[in-house]
C-alpha cells in the first residue's frame, strides 16, 4: 500500500520528515508522497531516510488554488526540490502565508487574545506558516480550549480573525507542475467534485482526482471514482496525515486509506508517456 497525501514539520505536520519516513516504514507502506503545503523543504531529508529504510518517497507539494467557492487544494507529484522557477513560486506562496498569519494575529489582538506573531513562528518551527500554527499558539496562550475551539471562535472561514490567502489560478499551478515534468491531482473535493467541474479542470490539464480521503464517505468515493474513470483521469488517495492525532482533527491515520501501489505505478506510467511525448 501507499499513501499519497502526507505532511511533516516542513509545513503543519507534527513530525520531522525523517520521522514521517520511520512511521511509514512501521506502518508497512511501500511508498508515500510527502505533500507539505507550499514547500518541498522536507523532501531531500525524507528521501535520504527512505533510502535507508527501503521506503520510496515521492516528492510532492500541496498547493492552494482559487476556486469558485474560494479555495481548493491541489497535489503536485514527482516534483524536484532544486528547481529555481518552482522554488520562486513557492517562496511567494510562503511569503503570503506570513502576511496572512500576521494579519490574523493583529485581528486576534483586537479581539483580546494575548498573542504575538513570534509565538506563531515558534509553533511553525521554521515550516510554512498555516492556520494550525495560529490555532496551536492560541491554545497555548489560553485563548481557546482546543484547536476546534480556536477555529470555531476565531480563525475558521467567516470567523472574526479569518484572513483570505492570495490564491493563484489552477491553470498557473498546472503549468508550473507540468513544466517540471510533474503531475497534478485535485485534493479532497468532497461534494464539490461534480462531473462538470472535474471536466473543466481536465481541460486545464488535471491528471488525477483524490478519490480516497478521510473526508470522503463510501458513496462519495464511488461517485468520484465513476467520474474519474469516465473522464479518463487517474485516481490518487491519502490520509492527509499530519502526525499523531490531535483532538477534533479529521485527518486519517498514516496508510489508512488503503491506496494500492498500482495507483502510483499508473501515475508513473502517465509521467513516462508525457516525458516521451515531450522528447519526440
Amino acid at each position: 500500500m501507499v499513501d499519497l497525501h502526507v505532511h511533516s514539520t516542513a509545513s503543519d505536520g507534527s513530525l520531522s520528515p525523517e520521522a514521517v519516513v520511520q512511521r511509514a516504514s512501521a506502518a508497512g507502506l511501500g511508498a508515500f508522497a510527502l505533500t507539505d503545503h507550499d514547500t518541498l523543504a522536507g523532501v531531500p531529508a525524507a528521501m535520504a531516510e527512505g533510502g535507508r529504510l527501503g521506503v520510496r518517497v515521492v516528492g510532492g507539494c500541496e498547493f492552494s488554488a482559487l476556486a469558485p467557492w474560494g479555495e481548493m487544494h491541489v497535489l503536485g507529484y514527482f516534483l524536484p526540490a532544486d528547481c529555481p522557477p518552482l522554488e520562486a513560486f513557492l517562496e511567494r506562496c510562503r511569503a503570503d502565508r506570513v502576511r496572512r498569519g500576521r494579519e490574523m494575529v493583529d485581528r486576534l489582538q483586537l479581539l483580546g487574545v494575548n498573542l504575538t506573531f513570534e509565538q506563531v513562528l515558534h509553533e511553525a518551527r521554521g515550516g510554512a506558516v498555516g492556520r494550525p500554527h495560529v490555532a496551536r499558539a492560541i491554545v497555548r496562550q489560553g485563548g481557546a480550549v482546543g484547536l476546534n475551539d480556536a477555529f470555531d471562535r476565531f480563525i475558521g472561514r467567516g470567523r472574526p480573525a479569518y484572513v483570505d490567502k492570495r490564491l493563484p489560478e489552477f491553470g498557473a499551478i498546472v503549468e508550473l507542475v507540468h513544466g517540471v515534468r510533474g503531475l497534478v491531482s485535485v485534493a479532497h473535493l468532497k461534494e464539490r467534485g461534480t462531473r462538470s467541474f472535474l471536466e473543466r479542470l481536465k481541460h486545464q490539464g488535471l491528471d488525477a482526482v483524490e478519490t480516497r480521503h478521510p473526508s470522503h464517505d463510501p458513496d462519495l468515493r464511488a461517485r468520484l471514482t465513476d467520474i474519474a474513470l469516465r473522464l479518463g483521469l487517474l485516481r490518487t488517495g491519502g490520509s492527509d496525515w499530519h502526525g499523531d492525532p490531535e483532538p477534533g482533527q479529521s485527518h486519517g491515520a498514516l496508510g489508512s486509506q488503503q491506496v494500492p501501489m498500482e495507483w502510483l505505478e499508473r501515475l508513473e506510467d502517465l509521467r513516462a508517456r508525457s516525458l516521451t511525448s515531450a522528447a519526440s
